[in-house]
């Protein structure tokens, strides 16, 4: 049954991924403890049985159990495991988002996008998930991928494991028109670097650039020029804070020819200079 909280994403920004793993514990073995962690952590348990609170809530995550961990507060070990249990367990970033049951109304108490057409992805704080196997399956393919490389791969897989706790929550299934947006979205991250414009993307996929626009906007809440540019100013975040490169460097590794338009691109979607985000997070 899946638990009556509901973290609620305003999108965009899109969530970001940042890393994932497996970890096998033994018998006596914990969770660790975190305060303010700062990035969202999900947990997917393969077997065995996990205990674990946060902020004065506590659930034992039994196979096919999943639990979003929030960055803020504390989450902790209730008692160690009495079996051995695996679990995966992938961290991401978020910026808008918030907390509550899901028969408020979210859009009341989400700030406002600066999108025209904003989307909230609802998922589950904890769930049992109908069919785990898709998840693990997920999960293996985002750990076979190199550390350190195949950037889009790996948020791809991100945006298909989301989607699949919030599919799941709601009993949707997939249709042409999501498939095509999925489809859509995979070619933009596969070439963010490229000039890409709705009549190549079109090309691409061989359907009307109108028709996929539309998918976009339905799947995701967003053109696919638009998911572009935020992709492309995410990827750009990761080399500001991981990198010392230059900003014309950085411009042109995402996508943009000119470096004071991508500064400009930034400031608007971000509200702060490119240099000015560096600073903020180094300091």
């Amino acid at each position: 049954m899946n638990d009556e909280l509901m973290i609620w994403l305003l999108t965009p920004p899109l969530p970001y991924y940042w890393e994932a793993g497996r970890a096998d514990f033994r018998a006596g073995d914990r969770h660790p403890n975190r305060k303010h962690f700062g990035l969202f952590d999900l947990l997917i348990v393969v077997n065995g049985a996990l205990h674990i609170g946060e902020n004065g809530k506590e659930w034992s995550l039994g196979a096919g159990d999943t639990l979003l961990l929030l960055p803020e507060g504390e989450h902790y070990s209730v008692k160690p495991c009495e079996q051995e249990t695996s679990f995966f367990w992938v961290h991401f970033e978020h910026e808008v988002w918030r907390q509550n049951p899901p028969i408020a109304q979210p859009e009341a108490t989400v700030p406002s996008s600066p999108f025209d057409n904003p989307k909230l992805i609802g998922i589950p704080k904890h769930s049992a998930l109908p069919n785990p196997q898709i998840a693990f399956d997920l999960m293996r393919q985002l750990l076979e991928l190199p550390i350190g490389e195949a950037f889009w791969e790996k948020q791809h897989l991100l945006f298909q494991l989301l989607a699949l706790l919030e599919n799941g929550r709601s009993g949707m299934t997939s249709t042409p028109a999501t498939r095509l947006a999925e489809k859509a979205a995979a070619y933009l991250q596969r070439n963010y670097q490229e000039e890409v414009t709705n009549e190549t993307l079109a090309l691409a996929l061989h359907f009307h650039p109108n028709y996929i626009v539309r998918c976009m906007k339905m799947k995701y809440g967003v053109t696919p020029i638009h998911y572009l540019l935020q992709f492309r100013m995410e990827r750009a975040k990761q080399l500001l804070i991981s990198t010392e490169w230059s900003i014309d460097r950085i411009a042109e590794e995402v996508g943009f020819r000119y470096s004071p338009y991508f500064s400009t691109c930034f400031k608007r979607s971000v509200g702060m200079t490119p240099l000015h985000f560096r600073k903020k997070y180094l300091n």
